[in-house]
């Protein structure tokens, strides 16, 4: 393999030449950030973006992490909370969240149901994120 068809994201699936339709649904899922989050997606990357198909289960989540990509994170079914630079928000079906790159942000699936949701970043990086660090105790 290359460098134009190996994808950044273990677990993607690289377009190849040719290649315009795909079905997220029929795609290979894997964990998302497997060391701070409990999402699993379908993952597809092109050239400079990618796009994946994600679920989080209810009552489940992502703890503070963040991107060196900015993200893009689209609702379909459920309830996301959460916050984007300390600022809190609830992003219910239809309702679509911006994460800038390099922003410390977290999100949690509601107990009413599983959060099916689309996300797309550009391919400066993988879309596995950075756990933030945890603050110390004494």
């Amino acid at each position: 393999m290359d460098r134009l068809t190996v994808p950044k994201t273990p677990g993607a699936r690289r377009a190849g030449r040719g290649e315009y339709l795909f079905e997220p649904a029929q795609i290979d899922r894997f964990k998302v950030g497997a060391d701070y989050s409990t999402t699993a997606a379908s993952c597809i990357e092109g050239d400079r973006m990618m796009f994946a198909l994600a679920r989080m289960a209810a009552d489940t989540g992502a703890d503070t992490h963040s991107n060196p990509n900015e993200q893009w994170i689209f609702v379909l079914e459920g309830t996301l909370v959460g916050d984007v630079a300390g600022v809190p928000f609830e992003a219910k079906s239809g309702v679509l969240v911006y994460i800038p790159a390099n922003t410390v942000h977290s999100a949690n699936a509601t107990s009413a149901a599983d959060v099916v949701f689309l996300t797309v970043k550009d391919n400066s990086h993988s879309l596995h994120g950075i756990k933030a660090a945890s603050p110390i105790e004494f």
